[in-house]
């Protein structure tokens, strides 16, 4: 166990840096909007988001119904689809971790799972549970911390948002650098460059990977596996 969690640290050692800021933030932000870290510890714990917690500021300080906070929901994640039936049958084969493992499945951590070679002598069921937990840890430390500064401290949270996206082309790059192979990533670029020029910044992410989608699974690799013929 501790040799899988030490393995796991040293994987989510990128997105520790981009989730306590970003964590703060949205702290920093449910705390001005009058709730306070219990609050953040609770959505953070149990919603666990980043784009929809941010966006669920807005819709709980506007006085949203439940039908227009689902469709909201269902709009911005809806791209977490992918990424449940990318990794259905391996998720399954951890037994009783299955509905956290789908549960916990954010960008950043299907990155690394994606990615994650496990070393021999680890157990890979273990460390995958480990990276997942931990990525979700980091998120509701930085929530809660972001809480209480919030509360305490002025706080101005204008560019914060960046972080994500710099947390995204570390990750990728560090996927680029360890990929024999470039084709998927080309595919998934221009497909999403193609659906933002055509569909726009607020409407192009779930046709570019319908689109990324078509074209790559008649040819297409289990997840992880491209990583893996690279090793």
């Amino acid at each position: 166990m501790k040799q899988e969690l030490r393995y796991a640290l040293r994987r989510t050692l990128p997105v520790l840096c981009g989730y306590v800021f970003l964590g703060v933030a949205f702290g920093v932000l449910l705390s001005q909007a009058g709730y306070g870290w219990p609050w953040a510890l609770l959505i953070s714990g149990i919603v666990y988001a980043g784009s929809m917690q941010f966006a669920l500021v807005g819709l709980i300080t506007g006085g949203a119904g439940v039908l227009t906070t689902a469709l909201m929901t269902l709009a911005v994640n809806g791209r977490h689809l992918f990424y449940g039936v990318t990794f259905l049958e391996r998720f399954r084969a951890m037994g009783k971790a299955c509905p956290y493992m789908v549960f916990s499945l954010t960008d950043e951590t299907y990155s690394l799972l994606c990615s994650e070679q496990t070393p021999p002598g680890l157990n890979p069921d273990r460390t995958l549970l480990l990276i997942s937990a931990l990525d979700q840890l980091y998120w509701v430390a930085g929530s809660v911390l972001g809480g209480i500064l919030g509360a305490s401290l002025p706080f101005d949270a204008t560019g914060i948002d960046f972080a994500m996206t710099a947390l995204f082309l570390v990750i990728f790059t560090e996927q680029w650098l360890a990929a024999r192979r470039h084709r998927p990533a080309l595919i998934g670029l221009a497909a999403g460059l193609v659906c933002l020029l055509v569909l726009g910044q607020d409407r192009f992410i779930i046709p570019a990977m319908l689109v990324a989608a078509a074209l790559l699974i008649p040819g297409g690799q289990p997840a992880g596996e491209e990583a893996h013929h690279a090793s």
